[in-house]
């Protein structure tokens, strides 16, 4: 089937100018399902892992409903009304939509502003007060210049959640319920919600607050995983680090992401990876909102190629060229792999996610391999992707180092690996598992 193009859908010129510039051609699977009905007006309930175009698709309708909409807006007493509101779980995902829609919507002139926690506080007030068409917004921070009656909701025209299934995990789905509760009429305005899963408790969101939404859905991986090519490795605990080394150094000069299951291993690794005189950081929850902002920028321009993230911190990061994913621990949440291997081969281009499965991890294996319905192909490391790391390991930030029955963590090879034995002996046995 031919894919479908932007030029071929209802959208106005002004917003066609737009998507050229971004540099997009053809409708990935979640547009190509959404916009010939968000375009008509219809509610939509979207089903879309990170990197599937879900942004854009969310966009492109929230431009052509404002400019079609050309009425006066009224006005209130002091207070401003914006038209539309994007509601994210992270300020790195409402950064990222604000990124997309000043470029999508480059031409239309309309005032956009994001709103999020960890940013001066007043001067987030101001811009506010000043008036905004299309507000880009995390829950708390809205919320607390709404309660003090620094704008309307009753007069949205478009109203989007991003990412629904996250409001749940990260515990802000009462936020978002006020906030619908204090929007004009399901029926005066357009709503699109997306999630990685169309669960009960989202659909549950979606009937209460949406008017008739259509359910939209893209199989769950799929989109993302057949760009992807994926590896895997089984190593043991104590030779999961030189095996780390060893892939990075056979991949000099990429852009990496890494993932940790874990804070503290995170941590670690940035530690270690330091210690082994590699240029790496690590975003964290707890990392101030300017210096998360500082590494992800770094990290956009090159003068950092690797970055090192934990599930949770790593909502929003949206950097274009990201060449490699590397699973250090194997996700306990199936849907997290499929969202850790889409930060790489976004909008068309090619990636490569690697898995190093430990022992420790190796019962979630199964799981994420049921939920994409395949076995992850696996590579068998040689001796040479064995690397050892320096001498002298640091010790890790306000924690005590795991201790896991006496084995070495701290990235130092093993000893048999230097034993007198000959090489051909002192290898991994030579059997291989059918996958």
């Amino acid at each position: 089937m031919d894919q479908i193009t932007f030029e071929s859908l209802p959208i106005p010129e002004i917003v066609l100018k737009g998507i050229r510039d971004a540099d997009f051609k053809y409708c990935t699977s979640i547009q190509e399902k959404t916009l010939p009905l968000s375009l008509s007006g219809k509610d939509v309930a979207g089903q879309a892992q990170t990197g599937t175009g879900k942004t854009a698709a969310f966009l492109i309708t929230l431009f052509t409903r404002l400019l079609k909409n050309t009425k006066p807006k009224p006005k209130g007493k002091g207070v401003t009304a914006p038209r539309a509101l994007v509601i994210a779980p992270t300020r790195e995902l409402a950064r990222q939509i604000e990124i997309d829609a000043r470029l999508i919507g480059g031409y239309c002139q309309f005032r956009i502003i994001c709103i999020y926690g960890g940013m001066e506080y007043e001067k987030q007030r101001n811009q506010i007060k000043d008036g905004a068409d299309i507000l880009i917004v995390t829950p708390g921070r809205i919320i607390d210049y709404y309660k003090q009656k620094l704008f309307s909701l009753k007069e949205l025209e478009v109203l989007v959640v991003d990412e629904a299934d996250r409001m749940f995990d990260m515990g802000f789905i009462m936020d978002l319920r006020y906030l619908f509760r204090n929007c004009s009429s399901y029926h005066k305005r357009q709503s699109m919600l997306f999630s990685a899963t169309l669960n009960y408790r989202v659909m549950e969101l979606c009937y209460e607050h949406m008017n008739n939404p259509v359910k939209v859905m893209v199989e769950p991986g799929k989109a993302v995983v057949d760009e992807v090519t994926q590896v895997l490795y089984h190593v043991g605990l104590h030779e999961k680090f030189n095996l780390l080394l060893g892939l990075l150094k056979k991949e000099s000069g990429e852009k990496v992401l890494i993932f940790c299951n874990t804070k503290m291993w995170a941590e670690r690794l940035e530690s270690l990876l330091k210690h082994n005189n590699y240029v790496a950081a690590l975003i964290s929850g707890d990392l101030h909102q300017k210096k998360r902002i500082n590494v992800l920028e770094d990290f956009k321009v090159g003068k950092l190629n690797i970055l090192i993230a934990t599930d949770v911190a790593s909502r929003g990061i949206h950097v274009d060229n990201i060449t490699h994913v590397i699973n250090y621990d194997v996700p306990q949440d199936p849907e997290d792999y499929v969202h850790r291997i889409g930060r790489t081969a976004r909008a068309g281009a090619k990636g490569t996610a690697i898995t190093l499965c430990c022992e420790n991890y190796a019962l979630h294996l199964e799981r994420v391999e049921q939920y994409l319905k395949n076995k992850i192909p696996v590579e068998w490391a040689e001796e040479e992707l064995f690397l050892p790391a320096k001498e002298g390991a640091p010790p890790l930030k306000r924690r005590s180092p795991m201790k896991t029955g006496g084995r070495n963590l701290v990235g130092k090879p093993n000893p048999r690996r230097n034993s007198s034995r000959p090489k051909s002996q002192n290898r991994r046995p030579s059997p291989r598992p059918h996958r």
